[in-house]
């Protein structure tokens, strides 16, 4: 038999009545204590100055609503010396004050929310027999996530694409907790700093390699340490590795191109994108001489090694399709390029006299940003005034014997640094072959293998010994990656030493993409912020 008291919302009211109404939903009267207490001077009092009736919603029973009709009493203060004349009921443990609904179903509310989101948790609500629009679900969603996060003492920061290439924000993650603190708007250096300054019980700060959140924990935390991410590190080095073996060309991995056709100077990334360049147009000639044989796109594919569709896109057009470039940005020097030509062209050649006259015109980049335009303009004077210094050199790509064709850059670089005894037969044979045809890869994949040993024996001694080897082998990317290293030393000796990283954040990262384009990209910074942030009953 269920009596009365199992239609009680909380032990603090007693049952009266239970009934059906007409339309099907169960109300449930009842009243709280037969005393109030004045929650000025603590008084007890059993003197009733009046009373009125609070409708409540609560959890559904078979498929129907259940209301909850409570007559709260207001009561005389019996303490002569208190402010108070009178005062009411505190019903609390069952619904705040002006609620519509008991506080375990706007509980409920939230955890729908935060897990499904609106419209999907509002049909399913529905079925329960709650009947909820998704506003009001969200703006409980929004209430419960108000609640202030625990103080973090190790954090991760990283950056994400509201729109990939034009919108970036920032996610802040505890790295102890394995939790998300903080969803931001944008990835500015202000806005990261001032968040840090508020939060001054940060102790240590994993980031990325990138230059932007580096100043903003310096600035705004400087009593804490700052961890390089391995994973970015390594990275780095990858890329590094990737673009000295784009000398030899970038046939990626077809047997299209003579020998003579990947020209490159020596250790000039310009001149190894011009290439490049040239590559496409001879793979685009090749593909036009095939198809004019009466060969279809699959066959075609079959023999240059190109993806079909590929073929059929190139086909479309007469000459090699540009490819696409983003639009220009106040962050980039070339975006002023006019207006420094004409200060170029007036005398001002240095750096240093030409950003404080580009800031006031609006840039937003950094100064070595425009020290590389100025570079390029430098190298294009010095080549007209005394020529090429020496003659271009011939870097023949290095090809896989079994099949003849050219081992890509990306391959090349993904073999350099994977440790021997994970290659299979044939990657170790494309590695001996690479080692006997570039000297440049052996010498990479033995500080690859040093850098590699570093990382896991935990020990950041032997770091600067390796990044002085490294500027010493004269390979261009190398060199530009261990000076890197030496410009964020302090940040990269806590990565080897440390145990925090920032895979973390990587993962909420794309648990973030997945909530967004679930929300159909519509929802704005306090909502994603709210369905990030763990609900603060859960903790």
């Amino acid at each position: 038999m269920v009596s009365n008291k199992h239609w009680a919302p909380t032990a603090s009211v007693e049952v009266g009545e239970v009934r059906q109404s007409e339309t099907g939903a169960w109300v449930v009267s009842g009243r709280l204590a037969p005393n109030g207490t004045c929650p000025e001077c603590g008084t007890s009092s059993r003197q009733r100055h009046g009373w009125r009736r609070r409708r409540i919603e609560d959890f559904p029973a078979q498929g129907q609503a259940v209301w909850i009709e409570l007559r709260v009493c207001r009561w005389r203060c019996l303490n002569s010396d208190c402010r108070r004349r009178t005062f009411s009921d505190r019903e609390g443990a069952v619904a705040t004050p002006y609620a519509r609904r008991t506080s375990r179903q706007a509980q409920l509310l939230g955890h729908m929310a935060h897990a499904a989101g609106g419209t999907p948790a509002e049909r399913l609500l529905r079925r329960l027999g709650i009947r909820v629009s998704d506003d009001t679900i969200l703006r409980q969603l929004l209430r419960a996530a108000q609640v202030v996060p625990p103080r973090a003492r190790i954090i991760g920061i990283d950056d994400w694409s509201w729109r990939k290439s034009q919108n970036y924000g920032t996610i802040i993650i505890d790295l102890e907790r394995r939790a998300v603190i903080d969803v931001l708007e944008d990835r500015d250096v202000v806005t990261c700093t001032d968040w840090l300054r508020r939060h001054p019980e940060v102790e240590v700060i994993s980031r990325d390699r990138c230059g932007l959140y580096a100043p903003a924990a310096r600035q705004g935390a400087p009593q804490a340490e700052q961890v390089a991410d391995r994973f970015h590190i390594v990275q780095n080095l990858r890329m590094a590795i990737e673009e000295q073996m784009n000398l030899h060309g970038r046939a990626t991995g077809r047997a299209l191109l003579s020998d003579a056709d990947n020209i490159s100077t020596a250790q000039n990334l310009l001149k190894s994108r011009l290439a490049h360049r040239k590559s496409r147009e001879e793979i685009f000639k090749t593909i036009s001489v095939l198809r004019q044989q009466g060969l279809t796109c699959s066959e075609i594919g079959r023999r240059t090694g190109f993806p079909r569709r590929s073929v059929a896109k190139w086909l479309q057009f007469e000459t090699p399709p540009d490819r696409k470039r983003a639009v220009l940005k106040r962050s980039s020097a070339w975006y002023f390029e006019e207006y420094l030509k004409q200060r170029w062209e007036n005398g001002i050649r240095s750096g240093n006299a030409l950003l404080p006259l580009i800031q006031e015109r609006g840039y937003e980049g950094s100064l070595s940003n425009l020290q590389r335009l100025l570079a390029g303009w430098r190298r294009a004077e010095k080549e007209e005034q005394e020529g090429p210094t020496k003659e271009d050199q011939v870097l023949a790509p290095v090809r896989d014997p079994e099949t003849g064709h050219a081992i890509s850059p990306v391959i090349a670089a993904a073999l350099c640094i994977k440790p021997r005894g994970r290659f299979t037969l044939e990657q170790a044979r494309k590695v001996e072959v690479l080692k006997e045809g570039s000297p440049a890869f052996t010498t990479m994949r033995r500080l690859a293998m040093r850098f590699n040993g570093i990382l896991r024996g935990r020990k950041a001694d032997p770091l600067p010994a390796w990044i002085d080897d490294a500027i010493e082998t004269d390979l261009a990317p190398i060199v530009r990656f261990a000076r890197t290293l030496n410009r964020d030393i302090d940040a990269v000796r806590n990565a080897i030493e440390m145990e925090w990283s920032n895979g973390q954040a990587e993962g909420q990262i794309n648990r973030l993409k997945t909530l967004k384009r679930a929300m159909y990209g519509r929802a704005g910074p306090n909502l994603l912020r709210a369905r990030m942030l763990p609900l603060h009953h859960t903790n």
